[in-house]
């Protein structure tokens, strides 16, 4: 039975460097070059070893005996390759093994060794027909497997998702001059923050409609936002107080103003995140300091 499941399981792995190398693309091929090989010597290189890879893995699963010392010599080469590379004093640089991703370094060069050394030992083991309650154990352990392989992945995807939003440029509020009112002319939605808008706070109005899917969205942002002790917020629907929106020149909702205690325009702008609701608050900092600093 051992060396059934082992079998398995090293096709497996020969399969799935298989997979990974043909998914890689065109940066599989470009990692060759860490080996000198460039252009059409290394998409023949690649070529060639998702072929063997794939077929030894198919082969070494079903349990050739020649598949898995071929294997064996595959890995071991491998692994030379890698210890050149490292002697060289290129450690760090792509491998290749797994696709496009993965650096040749002391951690690849032990898989390699270890993997060539486990198909070689792999003809050693006592392959018998395992019975009924084996394959299920052997089925078991193999979905236990993949299951821990894809949450690692979705770590992993989660991660890239990430790297991927930090990346990427916040993007504020969409502030039009002639939408709203006037940015640095006083509005009377100050009134309506009564005493509530003393010195040091900003006043954000936030306009909203009945029907707007977007609006409802981002309620748990605004109200996240109507905590904050240096803000003052109000809500103007667009039925309810339509006086206000008609007086704001409101172009549409989600739309937010925000003012300082005299009730000058600081900044103003439609909003589709929290992000940029945030955005309307920031630039209404940045510009009321900027306006203490030259009066």
């Amino acid at each position: 039975m051992l060396g059934v499941a082992a079998g398995i399981v090293l096709g497996l792995v020969l399969l799935a460097a298989a997979a990974l190398k043909l998914a890689g693309g065109v940066r599989a091929r470009a990692a060759l070059a860490t080996y000198g090989l460039h252009g059409a010597r290394a998409t023949a290189a690649w070529a060639a070893l998702i072929a063997v890879e794939a077929a030894l893995g198919v082969a070494v699963a079903a349990g050739a005996e020649v598949a898995a010392y071929a294997g064996a010599a595959l890995m071991a080469a491998f692994a030379a390759a890698q210890a050149a590379v490292i002697a060289a004093g290129r450690a760090g640089a792509p491998c290749a093994c797994l696709g496009a991703r993965g650096r040749v370094g002391r951690g690849s060069l032990a898989r390699a060794c270890v993997l060539a050394a486990a198909l070689a030992v792999l003809p050693l083991l006592e392959r018998r027909q395992p019975t009924t309650d084996e394959w299920l154990a052997i089925g078991l352990g193999l979905a236990l497997a993949g299951v821990a392989v894809l949450a690692v992945a979705v770590l992993a995807l989660a991660r890239e998702v990430g790297v991927l939003r930090l990346a990427m440029p916040a993007v504020g509020a969409l502030e039009i001059p002639h939408e709203g009112p006037e940015l640095g002319g006083r509005t009377a939605l100050a009134d309506a923050f009564g005493d509530e808008l003393t010195r040091g706070r900003l006043g954000l109005a936030v306009f909203t409609s009945e029907g707007c899917a977007m609006c409802h969205a981002l309620a748990p942002a605004v109200a996240a936002l109507a905590g904050d002790p240096q803000v003052a917020l109000r809500e103007f629907d667009e039925a309810r107080d339509a006086p206000a929106w008609a007086a704001a020149d409101v172009p549409g909702s989600p739309f937010a103003v925000a003012v300082d205690e005299a009730g000058t325009v600081l900044a103003k702008g439609t909003f589709n995140s929290g992000a940029q609701l945030e955005s309307v608050l920031a630039a209404a900092e940045r510009r009321r300091g900027a306006m203490r600093a030259a009066g």
